[in-house]
């Protein structure tokens, strides 16, 4: 769902195997948009960049 703030493993696996893209923000500060490259437990990778799944909040874009 567009907006759906995205947090669970699965999550990451759906959009990652979807190509559905999300957007990365620092609180309300928005820092990226792009597809999931990989995830792990502590990071999430958009365009070539590491997030930390702790300091970052990712929301589902699916037709951006």
């Amino acid at each position: 769902m567009n907006g759906q703030m995205i947090f669970d493993d699965h999550h990451f696996m759906d959009h990652m195997a979807a190509d559905v893209p999300i957007q990365v923000y620092r609180g309300r500060t928005h820092k990226d948009i792009g597809f999931i490259e990989y995830y792990g437990k502590e990071f999430v990778k958009v365009n070539n960049i590491f997030y930390s799944r702790r300091q970052f909040i990712f929301v589902s874009r699916p037709g951006y």
